[in-house]
């Protein structure tokens, strides 16, 4: 409001770009703005006009100008980048998408995402950094939660990869929406309630924990889907303690 004894117009893409790149700093903005407007000559009529231009030079950072198509396109190829363990690669599209004014928090939200779908029990750390980098980004803001940021991308990177999890998952779901009828079979049903036992429930029952391996051969899914395999483990980083410690329970019981 301090020019307001003028005729000022700010376009709405140089307001944008000013709120943009001062990330917050609201004097940065406002220095922006009271530098455009002594350094722009008024026209004829006495009228002030801020383009997008004059923005970008009171500001002294261009605006990166960029389409849908851009921003999936980038988006994409930071997500890849990810996946085929390109930590660089991986960084340099983070930090495009930011300079160009993508949210932070949109790359890394597919982060998270991508620590269990591409890494997943391989390192299972890796879920810890990206969540960590979240909140890091929420509590310290940018410029500084870039480095946390960077960390857990080059974390994902460099870290083996497996898809088990996912491969789990969407097989799950695709079984239970084909066999969401099938009833829970008796010895797995609820036992807390009066009555439950003379309709079978718990019959048959062992409790794992009564055992000295803690562990037992037991039927868990419905009788349609006895003896599916969901999760498979690779051989890839910490996933092979798992595949290693499950062929020996399925050799040994």
């Amino acid at each position: 409001r301090g020019f307001g004894n003028m005729d000022l117009t700010v376009d709405g893409d140089a307001a944008e770009h000013w709120a943009s790149v001062s990330n917050g700093d609201v004097r940065s903005a406002l220095n922006a703005l009271e530098l455009a407007v002594l350094t722009t000559k008024p026209d004829a009529k006495g009228r002030v006009h801020i383009t997008l231009e004059i923005a970008e030079q009171s500001i002294q950072q261009r605006a990166v100008r960029m389409d849908d198509n851009e921003y999936y396109d980038m988006l994409s190829a930071f997500c890849k980048s990810l996946r085929g363990s390109d930590s660089d690669a991986a960084l340099f599209w983070f930090a495009r998408m930011v300079y160009a004014g993508v949210d932070p928090r949109v790359p890394v939200r597919r982060m998270i995402a991508h620590a269990s779908e591409d890494v997943g029990l391989a390192n299972p750390s890796v879920l810890n950094q990206c969540v960590a980098a979240m909140q890091a980004l929420e509590f310290n803001g940018m410029p500084e939660a870039r480095l946390n940021i960077a960390q857990a991308i080059i974390f994902i990177c460099e870290s083996p990869k497996s898809n088990s999890v996912l491969m789990a998952i969407e097989g799950a779901m695709a079984d239970a929406e084909a066999s969401y009828q099938q009833p829970v079979p008796a010895h797995l049903r609820d036992t807390h309630y009066k009555g439950a036992p003379s309709l079978g429930n718990g019959k048959g029952y062992v409790y794992p924990h009564d055992l000295p391996a803690h562990y037992l051969k037991q039927q868990y899914l419905p009788d349609n889907l006895k003896g599916h395999v969901y999760y498979r483990p690779s051989e890839m980083g910490a996933e092979a303690k798992i595949k290693k410690a499950k062929e020996t329970r399925n050799s040994e019981f």
